[in-house]
């Protein structure tokens, strides 16, 4: 995963759709009483705390400490931890795992996709949603072309998301075991809270892309990628950013 601080408070205040959309992915896991559920990447702990309204013992983990923090003083009652996504501990402890976007930031996708499998039972079920081929397009572009404007094209990072096809991603799982039954890819146009809800994404979510940079430079790249967005992502006094998300149920076999 890159290098990135998240803002647990900013990340619920401002940009708590994520956990909003992520409810709905909770139909395809449909957890169920007495299961043993895995939330990989459960940054402050709402869907795992919906998971185990279901009656399931739920573990979360997430590779931000204060993302777990935040989480365990929400929810005392649930166990939280600490562990990065490519290095899961676990040998078929877990009847399910769930994940929320979380997939696309890590780096190391075989790692990851050996960690799932092995941490499942057999006949265990993973089920995720991420973001998908042509995420955020918009974004990036003109995060690129504002570089480019400004002569920074050389110090920004533009290969730090994995945002893959249905097909590799399933050709990744299948590699290691699993058979997937479900997969899709969807546009999720999704509104962002406020004048400046562009400016605070592209801060929140893309900081690791300006990382080269001195703050008078970064400051530079985001002010004009927002202005480069505006005459097709704001419109009607509302930011909207241009999501596609990936979601997958799979089986280990």
């Amino acid at each position: 995963m890159p290098e990135i601080v998240w803002d647990a408070t900013l990340y619920d205040k401002q940009h708590h759709f994520v956990s909003d959309y992520g409810a709905d992915v909770l139909q395809w896991l449909a957890p169920k009483a007495h299961e043993h559920i895995l939330d990989v990447g459960c940054g402050t702990g709402q869907l795992a705390a919906q998971i185990a309204e279901s009656g399931a013992t739920v573990l979360g983990t997430d590779a931000s400490a204060e993302m777990v923090t935040n989480a365990k003083k929400a929810y005392p009652n649930l166990n939280f931890e600490v562990i990065d996504g490519t290095k899961l501990p676990y040998h078929e402890n877990f009847d399910a795992i769930f994940s929320n976007a979380t997939f696309h930031w890590i780096e190391d996708q075989n790692a990851l996709a050996d960690g799932l499998f092995k941490s499942l039972k057999h006949g265990g079920r993973l089920v995720a949603e991420f973001g998908g081929k042509g995420n955020v397009k918009s974004i990036t572009d003109a995060i690129s072309a504002a570089a480019e404007q400004l002569d920074l094209a050389d110090k920004i990072a533009t290969n730090f998301w994995f945002f893959p096809s249905i097909s590799t991603y399933t050709t990744l799982l299948e590699s290691k075991g699993f058979e997937v039954e479900q997969a899709w890819l969807f546009d999720r146009p999704t509104k962002l809270i406020g004048d400046d809800g562009m400016y605070t994404w592209i801060n929140q979510f893309a900081q690791h892309a300006l990382k080269n940079l001195d703050e008078t430079q970064a400051e530079s790249i985001k002010n004009l990628a927002v202005e480069i967005l505006k005459p097709n992502c704001f419109t009607n006094a509302e930011w909207v950013a241009d999501y596609r998300r990936l979601r997958v149920k799979a089986i280990k076999k």
